[in-house]
């Protein structure tokens, strides 16, 4: 299985927040189990664009959480 379960718990507490009225913390979870996502898929292949934090689906998803500013 791998690191696949996280989404998993992801999922799980995003339907807890909407089911508790926690809008924001909803969309957080959805936009962190896209992150997982792709972050996992990039272990597959260590050299591919995704695993180097260069592709540009990565870089607008962290941006919009605001955590996606490079030093």
């Amino acid at each position: 299985m791998g690191q696949e379960w996280i989404i998993d718990v992801l999922a799980d507490l995003k339907t807890f927040a909407k089911q508790n009225e926690l809008p924001l913390l909803a969309a957080q979870l959805e936009e962190t189990a896209l992150v997982a996502s792709v972050e996992i898929a990039a272990k597959v292949d260590d050299t591919s664009p995704v695993a180097q934090g260069d592709y540009a689906g990565t870089r607008s998803i962290l941006t919009s959480t605001g955590s996606g500013r490079r030093a």
